[in-house]
């Protein structure tokens, strides 16, 4: 059994609660830390009530108290984004594996030493992007892998969500560039990851465009994203916030010779559209994975199994941290595109932070 703790225990927690509860065969959850306590015990009863287990959870204030005492063997890591790489690096240091929730950090620097210590300790990295664990998703992964398609031109990923004033002031860090970044960095990067995953191919230049139209942030509400890659591919990347009067969609879009495919649904996890030569696309449309019962979607249960695997295994998860670092780094290549308007070479692209975003931005005003 391998010992798990969460730091961090706002509504994403309790996803991560329900994903370990089903894996209750190789994963126990011993330890919760967060700043606020109610938060904790919410959590732990998500726990108890989908692993059917009454187990006694230690609770910890102090997430360093707790890596001191806890005895863990994985840390998941759900605070605010701005905390992740400090709380990353005190848990590798410790000879704790990590997964840390979306953005692995807040600059290209960061997210590179996360992946450096964990090498270093000899340790395993992941960042949760829980939509690659879809079935649709991995179909699709599948019919690339097996060159169904055949030649890949391009893909796009679109996120037309709403997020009104009342979900910023609610939790006052959000959309800010000290603890989240804008759109792209907080809604966005799911689908941005499965995008260049899909795409599988060495980035050339990244050029974007981003404006904040119409919430009262300090960071972007809508963002648009050109990935050029060096092989040809391109990716395009539309990402809103302020789409009246509620969500319309999030879907990811893959072209090719001999294919075009459409995933999407709450949480990129309905097939919309499966135009592959040689198959029935009626076979692939009723496919019916049920719905989530938010964006979360149901892929936290896999990422953990796939992680234990890798621990068992000795080999990277799937989602590593050098994929959630790129990631990272195509979205702040976005950000340092917007402020130069110039396409930002990715090979050249090696620091910036969305720290360096707020003050250039200050400073250009």
């Amino acid at each position: 059994m391998y010992k798990f703790a969460i730091i961090g225990c706002g509504r994403i927690s309790h996803k991560i609660a329900e994903g370990l509860a089903g894996n209750k065969d190789k994963a126990v959850l011993v330890a919760l830390s967060d700043i606020i306590a109610d938060k904790m015990d919410s959590t732990e009863k998500t726990y108890s009530e989908k692993s059917d287990l009454n187990l006694s959870i230690n609770k910890y204030i102090d997430y360093k108290e707790m890596i001191q005492k806890g005895n863990i063997d994985v840390a998941i890591i759900s605070t605010e984004s701005g905390y992740h790489e400090e709380i990353g690096l005190y848990c590798l240091e410790n000879n704790i594996n990590v997964i840390i929730e979306k953005p692995l950090a807040m600059s290209i620097e960061g997210a590179q030493r996360l992946v450096d210590k964990a090498k270093e300790k000899e340790l395993k990295l992941a960042a949760s992007h829980q939509n690659r664990f879809n079935y649709p998703i991995q179909l699709l992964k599948k019919a690339i892998q097996e060159n169904r398609m055949g030649k890949i031109f391009n893909g796009m990923a679109r996120i037309l969500w709403t997020r009104d004033i009342n979900y910023y002031l609610q939790a006052p860090w959000r959309g800010t560039w000290d603890l989240d970044g804008g759109t792209l960095m907080n809604q966005c990067i799911h689908n941005i990851d499965l995008l260049n995953w899909m795409m599988d191919s060495e980035i050339d230049t990244v050029y974007a465009q981003t404006a904040t139209f119409e919430r009262d942030i300090e960071a972007e509400d809508y963002g648009v994203i050109v990935i050029r890659y060096k092989n040809g591919k391109i990716g395009t990347v539309e990402g809103s916030a302020v789409i009246y009067p509620k969500n319309l969609e999030e879907t990811l879009t893959i072209t090719g010779e001999k294919g075009t495919v459409v995933v999407g649904g709450m949480a990129v996890n309905k097939i919309n559209t499966w135009r592959v030569e040689g198959d029935n696309e009626e076979e692939f449309l009723s496919i019916d994975c049920g719905d989530p019962n938010s964006v979360y979607g149901f892929g936290h249960k896999a990422l953990y199994k796939d992680f234990i695997e890798a621990l068992e295994e000795n080999r990277e998860p799937l989602v590593s941290g050098v994929q959630g670092m790129n990631a990272v780094k195509i979205i702040l290549a976005a950000y340092k595109s917007q402020l130069t308007g110039l396409p930002v070479k990715f090979d050249e692209f090696k620091k910036f932070s969305t720290q360096e975003m707020k003050d250039l931005k200050l400073k250009i005003r």
